[in-house]
């Protein structure tokens, strides 16, 4: 059966029309490219520079104390001072000493600070009482704003008394101490992963056509970027999303667009002119629909969440593939039909895209297709293993940087029985005349090492007070957040208690917003994918093994996370970073969104290829081989070239994209590398005929029309 005859109709005549409006369809590609472009700067300065949880409990309580007090709902910056010994910080005589020093931590009243002076309290007094330190609580730092800590330590060094010192620490100094703040902006790392990807598409293609696939993302990215600034007028689109539009739609407008050259090219070995395009638009253009689909499909995960942040990251998620499918499906025929010739005429190997070592793999796998199966998913189990300890929430200070001035505060508190939760303190709001019973209340709580009740008019501000509890785990440790939990079910039964803010309580309040929803959003975006690839595949079994085995991808990717950066094998050597105990809560979801559309394409490309050639032979085997060998080179590329893409991420500045960037790349090898090359080929040829069998009910409801009836099964089968 011919291609072009196998093919929807939509296909062939849309490709026909564009193809007859040539000079239109370059002049708005050009258009919006440009527009893009030249407003690109425009739309990053409308991003958002924060997470946010409107609605929640914390996030309410921490952004009503920041209205009434000019700080909360971030981590305090702890300058640590020490003196000379036979000095005594908790004496008469140093007290007005160090009520200076914390007049100067606060920067001229512009932070609010809690220390010995204010409440008396001798646990702010170490190693003897020659130690002493405060809490200076600062507004939220967003991206991009001024690190308040450098000033608040240059004000307090100002102020010391000869011989006195200080070292600054918090969660936030020690997260600035491992560099994650350094990185170049995401112009250069667009141009690096674009690099990269020039490089496989010159191996791949051997020709000047290399260029194409990369022109396309050329008019992808920008195009998108002007999408999102509209976007930007509707709602708060976060910063992070720069990122994943530039890379994320390098790769996938690249992938695209070399699906379509690949087999444009194969087709011109054997029509001319304008047929090929059609032909090649018959057949991959639409497996780039159906691929496309399955990645906005993904999206749904975070556009259902109720988390603001995660809904703009999942609109660009979905900018991506729909534009990135509308340059393939619209410029790139035209481009292959007027300038492909061209630039293919000069070529390294042929053209066609069977690949005979892609072969020899597809006849081994074929033959030995029980031992196959049992390789990778003994491969697979290995990678996924680690993932059932995967721990998500904050870093603790000990997966930080672990040298320097911010390393040797936190030290000297640790050794003079301070907790390393007083990085993570919580803030209750009262009414002024309940705080201190608050306080001494919420002190007995189990896992609380301090509850400190208002230290002075800083504390103080419109009829309500803040009460500091100091946890004695930090929130990402063992039994931080069950302390989060008894301070919260405390309080609330307490008459006079506001709330409860702090970034523990919004890292729990986040992680309650993520995954209490979770497995219902999984089952529905399982279920649109299956779907989806039903028709796609014109097979049940297809489509339900193409889900599981996107979920085996999955966790994998999350076995990697946990290795690396959980765990820390590898993270120092490899990004210079120490191990971060426990994984964003965020990144596990927005791997999920991404990497179960991108996972989904190479499925599409292979079982695409391989449901026609079992259209045409009716041998299962022969189908196998025929597909793999001529998609497995082609998919291998693609992950390669994705993969760079996300490795360029890597170098984006903040902590949180390396381990972003990590997991997206790792899901995208296994899938690409062991999943579709190993599994997929394995288990189809295990199946037989059953991979084939669509009931006609089923097809009438999916509204498949000329489903053609599945030949006889060969001996093979």
């Amino acid at each position: 059966m011919g291609s072009e005859r196998m093919a929807p109709d939509v296909f062939v005549r849309w490709t026909r029309w564009v193809l007859g409006h040539r000079r239109l369809v370059v002049l708005c590609w050009l258009v919006l490219a440009v527009a893009g472009g030249g407003t690109a700067g425009l739309t990053t300065s409308r991003l958002g520079k924060t997470f946010t949880l409107p609605g929640r409990p914390s996030y309410v309580t921490d952004a009503r104390i920041l209205s009434l007090y000019h700080s909360g709902g971030a981590d305090p910056v702890i300058p640590v001072v020490s003196v000379p010994a036979g000095v005594d910080l908790g004496s008469r005589a140093n007290r007005a000493r160090l009520g200076a020093l914390e007049r100067a931590a606060s920067v001229h009243g512009r932070y609010r600070v809690v220390g010995f002076t204010g409440t008396g309290d001798r646990r702010f007094l170490v190693a003897g009482g020659r130690s002493t330190f405060m809490l200076v609580f600062t507004p939220p730092v967003g991206f991009g704003s001024p690190d308040p800590a450098p000033s608040i330590t240059a004000a307090t060094r100002a102020s010391l008394p000869a011989g006195w010192t200080v070292q600054t620490t918090g969660s936030g100094v020690l997260q600035s101490g491992t560099g994650a703040r350094a990185g170049h902006g995401v112009l250069y790392e667009a141009v690096l992963g674009g690099l990269g990807a020039l490089v496989v598409l010159a191996l791949v293609f051997g020709s000047p056509l290399a260029i194409l696939p990369l022109v396309m993302a050329v008019v992808a990215i920008p195009t998108t970027f002007l999408c999102l600034l509209g976007l930007t007028a509707l709602t708060v689109m976060n910063f992070v999303v720069q990122f994943l539009i530039a890379l994320v739609g390098l790769g996938v407008a690249i992938d695209y667009s070399l699906l379509v050259t690949t087999r444009w090219r194969e087709e011109a070995t054997r029509r001319s002119g304008d047929d090929a395009v059609v032909a090649a638009m018959a057949t991959a253009g639409r497996a780039v629909a159906f691929s496309g689909t399955t990645v906005a499909i993904g999206m749904i995960a975070l556009a259902v969440l109720p988390v603001p942040f995660l809904h703009s990251m999942g609109y660009a998620g979905f900018l991506i593939p729909l534009v990135s499918v509308a340059v393939a499906l619209s410029l790139l025929p035209v481009c292959l039909a007027t300038i492909g010739p061209r630039l293919d005429r000069y070529r390294l190997r042929r053209a066609d895209s069977l690949s005979p070592p892609w072969r020899a793999w597809a006849v081994l796998v074929t033959r030995h297709k029980v031992l196959a199966a049992l390789a990778g998913a003994l491969v697979l189990g290995a990678i996924v293993a680690p993932v059932a300890d995967l721990r998500v929430g904050q870093p603790v200070s000990g997966s930080l940087t672990t040298s320097g001035t911010a390393r040797a505060a936190l030290t000297t508190l640790e050794r003079g029985g301070v907790p390393s939760g007083v990085l993570n303190p919580m803030e209750v709001l009262t009414q002024q005349h309940y705080a201190s019973r608050v306080a001494t209340t919420l002190g007995r709580v189990p896992g609380v090492y301090a509850a400190l009740a208002p230290s002075g008019p800083a504390d103080r501000r419109g009829g309500t007070a803040i009460v500091t509890v100091l946890p004695a785990a930090e929130t990402g440790a063992a039994g931080g957040q069950a302390t989060i939990g008894r301070v919260e079910k405390a309080a609330s039964g307490m008459r006079g208690v506001l709330g409860v803010g702090g970034t523990g309580p919004e890292t729990v309040d986040l992680d309650h917003a993520i995954y209490d929803g979770f497995p219902l959003v999984l089952a529905l975006v399982s279920l649109l994918t299956f779907v989806v690839l039903v028709r796609a595949f014109r097979s049940l079994l297809l489509a339900a093994k193409a889900v599981v085995l996107n979920l085996a991808s999955l966790a994998a990717a999350y076995g990697v996370l946990v290795y690396v950066w959980q765990q820390g094998h590898g993270s120092r050597a490899v990004f210079g970073l120490p191990a971060a105990g426990a994984i964003p809560s965020w990144i596990p979801i927005v791997v999920f969104a991404f990497l179960f559309g991108l996972a989904i394409d190479y499925e599409v490309f292979i079982l695409a290829r391989m449901r026609e050639a079992y259209d045409a032979s009716g041998d299962t085997s022969a189908a196998v081989v025929e597909g793999l060998s001529r998609t497995g080179r082609l998919v291998t590329s693609a992950a390669l070239i994705l993969t760079l893409a996300f490795l360029s991420m890597s170098t984006a500045p903040l902590s949180f994209l390396k381990i972003l960037a990590t997991g997206l790349a790792a899901g995208i090898l296994v899938d690409a590398f062991v999943v579709r090359s190993l599994l997929v080929p394995a288990l189809v040829a295990l199946f037989g005929r059953w991979n084939w069998a669509l009931p006609t009910p089923v097809a009438r409801v999916l509204w498949l029309r000329d489903v053609p009836a599945a030949p006889e099964p060969s001996a093979a089968d």
